[in-house]
């Protein structure tokens, strides 16, 4: 999940992708050892989303936090923009157990 909207208002944070319940569907269709990737550019998500996916047991991180980002994911035109004016953007790989 590549910048998902962050819906930075709080009373819109219940619109989030990365949510537990989610998640939790998520990782029942991941196959064993698959991975799920997160990035956002919105470090306050960033967060929840480390939160969130550090909270499901059927998932572990493969990094000690957030992870470098991975030479396979595609750099995009809005990641590239925000990157030329100094934004930084957080990577999120987790492996299903």
């Amino acid at each position: 999940m590549f910048f998902s909207d962050p819906w930075h208002k709080k009373r819109h944070h219940k619109r989030r992708l990365i949510q537990a319940d989610f998640v939790r569907l998520l990782a029942t269709r991941i196959a064993s050892g698959g991975t799920l990737h997160c990035a956002t550019d919105w470090q306050p998500y960033a967060q929840q989303m480390l939160a969130v996916l550090s909270a499901e047991p059927q998932l572990v991180n493969t990094a000690d936090g957030f992870a470098p980002r991975p030479d396979y994911r595609p750099l995009t035109k809005f990641e590239n923009r925000g990157l030329k004016l100094g934004h930084s953007v957080w990577d999120l790989v987790f492996r299903k157990i």
